[in-house]
């Protein structure tokens, strides 16, 4: 993919070079290419955010998998209809902290809690 675009935008500078089309027509394709570039990569690196609570005393599992852009929604939805979520200990403020690192590129499973009657809380990031 890189390749593609350094020959694409070669190609567009040695078009303004030959005096094919002009500096002005040439900054316009380029950020085109630019775009779509950018557009093309964040599609490849779609991320879920998945949030699994098991509480074996109730027998109770809670799975919600969410695209990453709805993680903040997702995240508050968990710990408003998810009693066993809001008895593992995390707060609201865990969740902004949470989120920050998702933000920040962080993956793989954030959080890992295990309490001492068997219950299990889990946020990853795939």
């Amino acid at each position: 993919m890189k390749n593609d675009f350094r020959e694409e935008k070669m190609q567009i500078l040695k078009m303004v070079e030959e005096g094919k089309i002009t500096i002005e027509e040439g900054v316009n394709l380029l950020n085109a290419l630019e775009t779509e570039t950018t557009q093309s990569t964040n599609k490849s690196n779609a991320k879920w955010l998945k949030i699994k609570v098991h509480d074996p005393d109730e027998d109770s599992d809670v799975n919600i998998t969410l695209p990453i852009s709805f993680v903040n929604l997702g995240m508050k939805l968990a710990y408003k209809f998810s009693p066993e979520l809001k008895e593992t200990g995390l707060d609201e403020s865990d969740f902004k902290d949470i989120y920050e690192a998702i933000k920040n590129g962080a993956e793989g499973k954030l959080v890992d809690i295990k309490g001492e009657d068997g219950e299990v809380v889990e946020i990853i990031i795939e």
